[in-house]
């Protein structure tokens, strides 16, 4: 499934699309290259672009142009017709080539993003840092923040555990991470971002603190028990992510028989001015 919609950028209008099945947003390059040189209209646009192509050529970023690719898109004149387009990635990297004004801010940003990446592999503690702040800005809740640290902690020793077991990140990890979904909430991740109305966003990002808790039973089960069968291959993790999981959904399906909310379809947008389960207990300082 694809969405189409209109951004805006200082008024001027950024064709996307939403592509469910890769779950990424294209954006028409010729317009991001419109907006940020103050191009008068599509064609001059297309013509800078063209220009930007070559030089990018030059600058042997070709790969990045292999890559993108060309959607129908709405076009000035009414009519669905192919642009290029290019997902955040490749965007980021096409925008660093325009002098432009406009586009200087994003390029400092770039730089101070890639430096604080660059500092966190050597300290990887500033990233957590760097996470409590950004959740402290959005405006999360204290106890909210610490089972989302702890989660975190929680979700590293199950990926180490993987990693020891031979499991391959990307691909693979994204497997078992779905298959353990599937078992313990009863839908896949997709499934479980549609029911919260998410595209691009972190899906535990916009879990109460009882999802959040049901999905750390599963993977610290899932854990304890890969520590204890010693798994040594995909298959093998396999069975253990689903016996962890199935104690979270036993958990779950426990709760919910007791009157229990457990899935909620609210996301963190709409939990907002909604307290969490258990943000009126004191914050102990044990949550990290």
């Amino acid at each position: 499934m694809e969405s189409n919609q209109i951004q805006l950028f200082e008024n001027r209008k950024i064709r996307s699309k939403w592509d469910d099945d890769e779950e990424r947003w294209y954006f028409s390059i010729v317009d991001v290259v419109a907006a940020l040189t103050d191009q008068e209209n599509a064609r001059s646009a297309s013509t800078y672009w063209a220009v930007l192509k070559k030089r990018l050529i030059a600058e042997g970023a070709g790969q990045l142009l292999t890559n993108c690719k060309q959607l129908k898109m709405l076009a000035t004149d009414g009519k669905m017709r192919m642009t290029d387009v290019a997902d955040t990635e490749q965007l980021l990297r096409i925008v660093q080539s325009v002098p432009s004004k406009k586009a200087e801010p994003l390029k400092q940003w770039l730089a101070r993003v890639g430096s604080e990446i660059l500092d966190e592999s050597v300290d990887p503690e500033l990233s957590i840092d760097r996470a409590i702040r950004n959740y402290r800005r959005i405006g999360y809740s204290e106890n909210w923040i610490n089972q989302r640290i702890k989660s975190i902690e929680v979700r590293k020793a199950l990926t180490d555990e993987w990693d020891k077991s031979g499991v391959k990140q990307g691909q693979e990890y994204a497997y078992l991470t779905d298959l353990m979904y599937r078992t313990w909430a009863d839908m896949s991740a997709k499934e479980y971002k549609r029911l919260k109305g998410l595209k691009k966003e972190n899906l535990r990002d916009n879990m109460t603190n009882i999802e959040l808790i049901l999905n750390m039973l599963a993977e610290a089960s899932a854990t304890e028990l890969s520590q204890k069968s010693n798994p040594k291959n995909l298959e093998e993790s396999t069975q253990t992510a689903i016996s962890g999981a199935e104690v979270a959904r036993d958990a779950r399906l426990s709760l919910e028989e007791r009157g229990g909310e457990t899935i909620s379809p609210k996301n963190a947008k709409e939990l907002g001015n909604i307290q969490l389960p258990f943000d009126d207990l004191p914050d102990n300082g044990n949550d990290f």
